[in-house]
């Protein structure tokens, strides 16, 4: 859904929800990624992946090279704040599983104005299984594909 408020843009209303079947519960971000490290390291890996987002749609755009440096630094600043290395900037999250029900990645959903302009509307990032499994509780890395 979305909500209005007043403004330009009504902002869309989104959740993940991940279910932990046999314990009847919901698995939060916090929960999942418990030290700074791990937060730190899919912060660097996440804005990392945003930015040559942003690259991408600059060079699409074909715009003069100080346009283009322009969109770049309002967006790298975007995306610095709203990936900073907290679990709540990465609150919404749903796995990505294999054949086997495995998480072979997990996607981190960011909703317009967290890391960018409402015109690039809702994005998200795919953090592979390797990069997160240093970090993942204990009680959750039998989840993953090792």
């Amino acid at each position: 859904g979305s909500l209005y408020t007043g403004g330009a843009h009504g902002m869309p209303l989104m959740q993940r929800f991940v279910w932990l079947p046999q314990q009847s519960r919901l698995l939060t971000a916090r929960e999942l990624i418990v030290d700074e490290d791990g937060w730190q390291a899919i912060s660097v890996y996440v804005a990392n992946q945003l930015r040559h987002a942003a690259a991408a749609r600059a060079d699409a755009d074909q715009l003069a090279p100080e346009e283009r440096q322009a969109l770049l630094d309002g967006a790298g600043k975007m995306i610095a704040e709203g990936t900073a290395p907290k679990a709540d900037n990465f609150a919404q999250f749903e796995p990505i599983v294999d054949g086997t029900g495995r998480i072979t990645a997990v996607r981190f959903v960011f909703p317009p104005y967290q890391v960018g302009p409402y015109s690039d509307g809702t994005q998200s990032v795919d953090v592979p299984a390797s990069i997160l499994l240093p970090h993942v509780a204990a009680a959750y890395r039998d989840l993953f594909v090792h």
